[in-house]
């Protein structure tokens, strides 16, 4: 979304300072996205509100005509019959702003964000410290 003056603080300002068309619908996915991932924090990323534990779960933002959405690909490929009718790419979808927010579909799609996120963090903490081990046997 094109923005006039200073970069929005956080989601309130970002939110605040969005097209009034999109502004029901931020809120909306907002409180969507809050209840199904409990405990991750909100914050900015890339200029759009952002749910993160220990790293990015999903990404949204207000524009012109829809509201983005940017789970990632993996999170979005159990999904594509449902995603079918939206316009969409790799890792993002667009919810146009004429039609109602699929609110069930994007809470499936943030749990398994979070189930992915939980079981990447498995294996990348696995694989740290076996590399770590790796390490202090070469020295």
């Amino acid at each position: 979304m094109k923005r006039n003056g200073p970069r929005p603080q956080n989601v309130d300002d970002y939110i605040d300072v969005a097209p009034e068309a999109s502004r029901r619908k931020l809120l909306e996915m907002r409180a969507c996205v809050s209840k199904a991932a409990p405990g991750a924090e909100e914050t900015l990323k890339y200029g759009m509100p952002a749910f993160c534990y220990q790293r990015i779960l999903v990404i949204f933002g207000g524009f012109k005509n829809h509201i983005g959405f940017y789970p990632t690909g993996r999170a979005m490929k159990p999904f594509a019959k449902e995603l079918a009718k939206f316009k969409k790419s790799r890792g993002a979808v667009q919810f146009p702003l004429d039609q109602p927010l699929p609110r069930a579909l994007i809470r499936k799609i943030v749990a398994e964000r979070v189930r992915l996120s939980i079981e990447e963090d498995g294996k990348w903490k696995t694989a740290k410290s076996r590399q770590a081990r790796t390490m202090s046997t070469v020295r």
